[in-house]
């Protein structure tokens, strides 16, 4: 009885310790004065050239096709459109993921993920809107499934603090 009280208490405690790891920060900044009505559609900037720092997505098409088209979804559900080629978008979007290793509370190491996810005014060439979600990537690297889910649910949370427009 003493044993399964202990062993319980020990996973509750690892449970616990991951759960505080796993929490999903987001966040994102506007220009208070941007007009969002006047701007209609969207298009790809250029890529950075920054790599991820960690070569499991550094080299991931799946990677880039999931974000890219969670990021394309998520324009329409603000009521953008993407432009055709031949056409000027009037913004920009662009984004830079990475992953580096952080310490927790209790000293222990683990990998956390960022994604940032930038609108600037393609005219200008003035950022418009940044927002970025954050957090540990421990069991999702390495299983396509959690990886899909991660950043679907990364970008939901970063563009549910987009603007409307108005």
């Amino acid at each position: 009885m003493r044993t399964r009280i202990y062993r319980a208490a020990v996973i509750a405690v690892a449970a616990l310790s991951l759960a505080g790891c796993a929490t999903l920060r987001l966040g994102s900044h506007t220009d208070s004065g941007v007009v969002w009505s006047k701007y209609k559609t969207f298009d790809w900037g250029p890529a950075d050239a920054l790599p991820a720092g960690d070569a499991r997505l550094d080299h991931d098409p799946v990677f880039r096709d999931r974000v890219e088209g969670a990021i394309e979804k998520a324009m329409a559900a603000h009521g953008f459109e993407r432009s055709a080629r031949s056409e000027r978008p009037d913004l920009l979007i662009h984004y830079h993921a990475s992953i580096t290793e952080r310490l927790n509370v209790d000293a222990q190491r683990y990998e956390s993920s960022t994604l940032v996810v930038d609108v600037v005014d393609a005219s200008t060439n003035v950022l418009m809107w940044r927002g970025w979600a954050s957090g540990s990537v421990e069991g999702v690297l390495g299983n396509r499934h959690r990886l899909r889910r991660r950043i679907d649910n990364d970008v939901a949370g970063i563009f549910q603090r987009l603007p409307q427009r108005d």
